[in-house]
């Protein structure tokens, strides 16, 4: 089963991937959401700037590896991995969707960095389709990781980092500073204004509430680089775009962790969503490995017209939501 969802709205974007002041009229293009039965979820968002350039989009997919797929219920230690023809056939219809989407950036989460067939399918396609792409495992060799692929013609790489949580959940993420390879005409602030960062990053599962705190730290670190990486490069001007599993919907600490930040989330924006309960059960992205559907799925965005809250007093409250929350819960109990 498959839902779909699309949108449009107007434009007013500069010379930055701009959400604006007024969040809920400034993407335009179209946003997709799907929920599939086969335990990945994609988020994708289009932006465009002027009818004449090039639309800048985005998708954000957990394409779920093979080693963690199941495939009998009754054999739950029965993965996709152990079946050539299932899981080829399978990444081959994810990458023809994705070039038939062909948006500028893609973030791909439990990429099988360790089977090097998969690993050289996706290399040669997406390359030959344009992208240059950037792989990233999970440390203690867990198998999987992260890809990211960006338009050659789109974007100029400037730089690209990777940032290792070394924690609990060996998780990772990438981080790249990218110039767009064509100039905004409303641009009136210099070529600084084309330059923005992205993070792909794929969070530690909630497998009960003592890893909410782990969780928020690994946000938490990926925030601390990117600050450390604008001051090293002068770079205060510049967007930020957060994508990936978060493995957390929009009523999560971390999620209002970022909010507070000044990051929205674009598929809100093209849908002029809010915060608010009722909206956040209006979309899915994800089945995960328990079965359930959810939105946790995100493509984030912070303009540096945004105002946010020191980066140590909005973890500090963060964490002291998450105790407040748990002490609540106790008392019930």
């Amino acid at each position: 089963m498959v839902a779909v969802v699309d949108s449009s709205a107007n434009s007013n974007i500069g010379g930055q991937l701009n959400s604006g002041v007024n969040e809920s009229n400034l993407l335009s293009g179209n946003g997709t959401i799907s929920r599939n039965n086969s335990g990945c979820g994609y988020v994708s968002s289009t932006t465009k700037a002027m009818a004449y350039e090039p639309p800048v989009s985005c998708t954000t997919f957990n394409i779920l590896a093979p080693i963690y797929k199941r495939v009998d219920q009754k054999n739950q230690s029965l993965r996709e991995s152990n079946f050539r023809a299932v899981w080829l056939s399978r990444n081959q219809k994810i990458l023809n969707w994705l070039l038939h989407e062909r948006s500028s950036i893609i973030c791909l989460q439990e990429f099988w960095v360790d089977n090097e067939e998969l690993v050289h399918m996706y290399q040669q396609r997406l390359g030959d389709a344009g992208y240059v792409t950037f792989q990233l495992a999970r440390t203690n060799n867990r198998g999987d990781g992260l890809l990211t692929a960006v338009l050659k013609d789109h974007f100029t790489i400037l730089n690209y980092r990777e940032l290792l949580f070394n924690d609990c959940g060996d998780r990772v993420a990438q981080l790249l500073h990218v110039q767009l390879a064509f100039p905004f005409s409303q641009n009136q602030e210099g070529d600084a204004q084309q330059e923005f960062l992205l993070v792909n990053t794929h969070l530690l599962f909630p497998h009960d509430s003592c890893l909410s705190v782990a969780r928020l730290h690994q946000v938490y670190k990926i925030l601390q680089h990117v600050e450390q990486y604008q001051r090293e490069n002068k770079l205060n001007n510049a967007s930020i775009l957060l994508c990936g599993d978060w493995n957390g919907s929009k009523r999560g600490q971390v999620y209002k962790f970022l909010r507070s930040q000044g990051f929205v989330s674009s598929y809100d924006i093209a849908h002029q969503y809010t915060d608010s309960d009722a909206d956040s059960h209006r979309w899915v992205s994800h089945r995960n490995h328990r079965g359930n559907i959810c939105g946790v799925d995100f493509i984030l965005l912070c303009n540096p017209n945004k105002s946010r809250k020191p980066l140590k007093k909005s973890w500090a409250e963060a964490v002291f939501g998450i105790i407040k929350c748990q002490l609540q819960k106790g008392l019930l109990n």
